[in-house]
């Protein structure tokens, strides 16, 4: 067992054995998560949390890198989390991400970590909040999380941000992919990247007419800019975090970022909750309480929402 107001403290410090030893808690749901958890709650608050999220292909890890960069210039710490899809041999996930940004592996003010997936649905590790958390702890100022771009499930990265940041890239069709996947509806910045290449301006332009269809914003809303870039270049990149950092502005003004982070965290204590029912449920195979209830539904006693009320009730008292 490890002593977790010592780790918190080293974290604190800017050590990244500790910060990695927390998520290494995280991602194992540690028995000593709880203690963790608890001891992270009065030390968290203070990082932007910037999802990035886009097909595969459109550089989101480059993008991340430049982006890196950007806010070490500014002098900003800055944590990374790489979704990566889940290795179908050892469940860790695949670091190509890391590699891309193995030119800040060096630099005390950055800390790099790549989660897997493990299989689950909407590309964001289920540990992806408590491991922001621990990032947001550890004091980075800026927390990019890089997602899986597989479909529909990258609008997951909506929930997990303060503002999500979608790339599209000319010739790959994201014009429509986008509309298709619904991301249309989570980004809050648009970036055209690889805009060196033709087509660029044409991307843009299908990316802005789509955003304006059935545009319902008042005269005080947000609009999503587009900024294209080159990101193996760093083009482009300072007017993304200057996008950024006006969108920022925008949710403290009116309140969005509190409304957003509330959003969160209601979910974080739903998933949280749920998980424990369903682990509690799950003990219940072979239990006799089960049984019972499966056997009045098979002869015609008892309808599965009556048996599913019973055996919630069941667990939520035990």
């Amino acid at each position: 067992m490890q002593d977790v107001s010592s780790l918190v403290a080293q974290a604190r410090e800017g050590r990244p054995r500790a910060v990695a030893r927390l998520i290494s808690l995280v991602e194992g749901a540690s028995p000593q998560l709880r203690e963790v958890m608890e001891a992270l709650a009065p030390l968290t608050g203070n990082a932007y949390v910037v999802g990035l999220t886009g097909s595969p292909g459109v550089g989101k890890s480059t993008s991340t890198s430049a982006l890196v960069t950007a806010y070490r210039k500014a002098g900003k710490r800055v944590g990374v989390l790489a979704v990566d899809p889940s290795s179908p041999f050892s469940g860790g996930a695949l670091l190509g991400d890391r590699v891309r940004m193995s030119e800040h592996a060096s630099d005390p003010g950055v800390y790099i970590r790549s989660m897997a997936t493990r299989g689950h649905l909407g590309g964001l590790a289920w540990a992806a909040p408590q491991a922001i958390r621990v990032l947001d702890a550890a004091g980075c100022d800026v927390i990019l999380v890089e997602t899986v771009g597989v479909g529909q499930s990258e609008v997951e990265i909506a929930s997990q941000a303060d503002t999500s940041v979608v790339l599209l890239a000319p010739g790959m069709g994201d014009g429509i992919q986008a509309a298709k996947a619904g991301i249309l509806e989570i980004g809050d910045v648009y970036v055209v990247n690889k805009a060196d290449r033709d087509g660029a301006d044409a991307t843009a332009r299908e990316l802005n007419h789509m955003l304006g269809l059935g545009e319902s914003r008042g005269p005080g809303d947000w609009r999503p800019p587009i900024v294209k870039t080159v990101a193996a270049r760093g083009e482009g990149i300072d007017e993304v975090v200057e996008a950024l950092e006006k969108h920022r502005a925008w949710m403290e003004e009116h309140g969005v970022l509190t409304e957003r982070r509330l959003a969160r965290a209601s979910q974080e204590i739903e998933t949280i909750a749920v998980t424990a029912l369903r682990r509690r449920i799950g003990d219940l195979h072979g239990d006799r309480r089960l049984s019972a209830l499966a056997e009045r539904i098979v002869a015609g006693e008892l309808d599965p929402y009556r048996a599913a009320d019973s055996l919630v009730e069941g667990v939520t008292e035990g």
